[in-house]
């Protein structure tokens, strides 16, 4: 199962008190500013959670593995996330009974 941008929205509605419509306006708010950050470049700390960091990646000779045919990759960002210490250690404890 996945967790849906609808259902993030829905939990903060239920728990938070917020209307619907402002449950809706802090989620996309959010997403926008973690958008921008790593669009820009930047490297973005939640604590406790993890960090997702913007990492450049040189142009590579590939190859298509259909036609085995050789091509150039372009230089790119990619984005990593690594997960926080409290994060992984949650993760591996499981779920408690």
């Amino acid at each position: 199962m996945s967790l849906t941008k609808e259902k993030i929205i829905e939990d903060i509605y239920h728990n938070v008190g917020l209307s619907k419509a402002q449950s809706r306006k802090v989620v996309e708010r959010v997403f926008e500013i973690v958008k921008q950050t790593l669009e820009s470049g930047e490297n973005l700390l939640i604590s406790g959670f993890g960090k997702f960091i913007v990492r450049e990646k040189a142009a590579r000779r590939g190859r298509n593995p259909q036609t085995t045919e050789d091509l150039q990759l372009r230089a790119r960002r990619v984005v990593v996330f690594r997960t926080s210490n409290v994060l992984r250690k949650k993760i591996n404890e499981g779920p408690k009974s």
